[in-house]
């Protein structure tokens, strides 16, 4: 760092050391974002924890602020708390669960440094879970395991952890284990002190935390009968079965701690939590785009993860996610942008807690900050400060569903432009124009379905320019250049749709299927079709 830093290396490698950033990931369904409500309780960062969808009275859950989450109880867009536990930072990037939003959740899991795996303890592991287990592993982010809702009716503990083995190939180490089978859940066991059980009394409705009581191995046992001797035959049985616990090999991916709970009935969060900050890693130095690494002590640099407009309803205002991955981040600061070598004034910079917002003054490696109507960024695009760096590009995903979309009032057409503009900026779509179509009536592109609902849902709400989507028979994109596009249109290959260009000026041809894609590589192998993006399996 340079000298007239406000900081010295030393103090920023003691703040990087307590932070802890990290994600919770899931099938949707899973339970993820009471879960995330349940920590944040659990923090003392809310007096009482919500609802998914508010039911009985209960307000909805913190990380679910846009209304259409609101409505449909799932999560479609990410979203950052930061809230203090036990001296540390922690801040908690929560996910979209539903799989037409993989490329939202992605993103966010280049910018943490550690995930929570949430698996429901009667379903098991599955699809979108084990997708998104295969990007930590590629990325190198630690997992730690929680199975959720041990309180209903699932599988045996065991039975769950060779899941876990046999599918993951990572070695579960069981941290807690439960007493009582799933749906008969009477409290839980340390695996670092099998002499005492922690009792649990639920709250009703679970707005606040269960109350919990401490008892030694013989009152366990006079309590719970033969559930206790039996849950410590099952726990020594699953620690004997693997390595045991090594920090080294969790943080290389080779072992994951396992927890077991309820976040609905807030029982074994806690435990969860402070693992959290015991074993998840904090910042570290950081792989750039040329392969070398920068400290956490060099001077400011951070990568833009995520962009999302009218958070505020009353200012519909732009707010670009910043992960601060080395050096201070200063409110005011000028920063430069990698991709365009100009300069950037940080003057409204904030941190968020789901909608609302805290000036932030200072920031340090692991934090979120969010920059408001900074305009010029993308998202991926990396701000430094001092010595140049530029961080690796984040993950793109092949769209599978495209769909044309036009105003139903012509007269709104500076709004459609303007909320078109945006959800491209935020990757909400990928919008794709062409000279015959213009830009009043662009393509759509998609990787789910669910993506066209939200996009209907923000235009009207958010832009206040109705639209409707003619859904077009494509299935695959594959960029080309201009003298593959000269191949391409006069092999007529597109049919009824001229190529298009993205917002990054790449050519992209869109196929019905796979066939007519094939058909047309093997007579004319030389031409440039490419994915350059990643798909979502």
């Amino acid at each position: 760092m340079s000298t007239d830093s406000p900081a010295t290396a030393a103090q920023v490698l003691q703040e990087a050391s307590r932070r802890r950033t990290f994600a919770v990931i899931s099938h949707p369904d899973a339970g993820k974002s009471t879960l995330t409500e349940a920590l944040a309780l659990h923090a003392q960062a809310i007096t009482s924890a919500g609802a998914v969808h508010g039911k009985g009275g209960r307000k909805g859950v913190t990380s679910d602020w846009m209304e259409l989450e609101k409505d449909r109880g799932i999560s479609v867009t990410s979203a950052a708390l930061q809230f203090g536990h036990r001296d540390h930072v922690m801040n908690l990037v929560d996910t979209p669960g539903h799989a037409d939003f993989s490329e939202d959740t992605y993103r966010v899991l280049s910018a943490v440094d550690c995930a929570i795996m949430l698996v429901d303890a009667a379903k098991g592991l599955e699809e979108q879970t084990r997708k998104l287990f295969s990007v930590c592993r590629h990325r190198g982010v630690p997992v730690i395991t929680f199975i959720n809702k041990w309180d209903r009716r699932g599988r045996e503990a065991l039975e769950l952890l060779d899941d876990i083995q046999n599918i993951l190939e990572i070695t579960p180490v069981p941290q807690v284990w439960p007493v009582g089978n799933a749906g008969n859940f009477r409290g839980l066991v340390e695996a670092a002190d099998t002499e005492q059980f922690l009792k649990y009394t639920r709250v009703p409705g679970g707005t606040h935390e269960a109350e919990e009581e401490a008892m030694d191995a013989a009152a366990a046992e006079a309590v719970e009968g033969e559930l206790w001797p039996t849950a410590l035959e099952e726990l020594e049985l699953a620690l004997d079965s693997g390595p045991g616990w090594d920090p080294q090999a969790f943080r290389e991916g080779k072992i994951t701690p396992v927890f077991f709970g309820s976040a609905l009935t807030n029982i074994g969060v806690r435990l969860l939590l402070d693992a959290v900050v015991d074993l998840a890693p904090s910042p570290d130095a950081r792989e750039m785009a040329n392969g070398d690494h920068r400290p956490v002590e060099e001077e400011f640099a951070g990568i833009v993860f995520k962009i999302q407009a009218n958070m505020d309803p009353a200012h519909r205002d732009r707010i670009a996610f910043i992960r601060v991955c080395s050096g201070v981040f200063e409110r005011g600061m000028n920063v430069t942008r990698a991709a365009s070598g100009r300069s950037l004034t940080t003057k409204y910079a904030h941190t968020v807690f789901g909608a609302e917002r805290t000036v932030a003054d200072i920031c340090y490696p692991g934090d979120v900050v969010g920059l408001i109507n900074a305009t010029a960024l993308r998202v991926g695009d990396t701000l430094y400060v001092g010595k140049k760096a530029e961080f690796p590009p984040l993950p793109a995903f092949a769209p599978e569903h495209f769909a044309v979309a036009r105003p139903k009032d012509i007269s709104r057409s500076k709004q459609f432009r303007k909320g078109i503009s945006q959800l491209d900026e935020e990757g909400v779509v990928q919008v794709l124009t062409s000279d015959r179509r213009g830009d009043q009536a662009p393509v759509l592109a998609a990787v789910g379905p669910m993506q066209f609902d939200v996009v209907l849902h923000r235009m009207e709400h958010e832009f206040s320019s109705p639209i409707v989507l003619e859904r077009l028979p494509y299935s695959l994109a594959r960029v080309t250049d201009a003298a593959g596009a000269d191949v391409l249109n006069k092999a007529r290959l597109v049919t009824g749709e001229p190529l298009t260009r993205r917002s990054d000026n790449a050519l992209l041809a869109l196929f019905g299927d796979k066939w007519q894609l094939n058909s047309f590589v093997r007579g004319n192998p030389d031409v440039k079709l490419e994915t350059l993006i990643a798909t979502a399996d």
